[in-house]
């Protein structure tokens, strides 16, 4: 498995680390938790970032296989 592939795996456990929290949070929002609506957004859009950042490594994993 090539270095991006490892870091993608790597990518992949934290946003699902991060898919949990968001769950947590938009829970705390039901409840009517104060700032828990903006901890929201900010949870989702981290989520988003990690989800294309895996991709880009996979892709880049790929390209880096072909090229062998």
């Amino acid at each position: 498995m090539s270095d991006y592939a490892s870091l993608a795996d790597q990518v992949s456990a934290l946003e699902a680390q991060v898919a949990d929290a968001l769950f947590d949070a938009v829970r705390a929002q039901l409840r009517g938790d104060a700032g828990s609506a903006d901890q929201e957004r900010q949870l989702a859009r981290v989520r988003r970032s990690l989800v294309k950042a895996a991709a880009v490594l996979r892709a880049l994993s790929e390209a880096d296989q072909q090229s062998d």
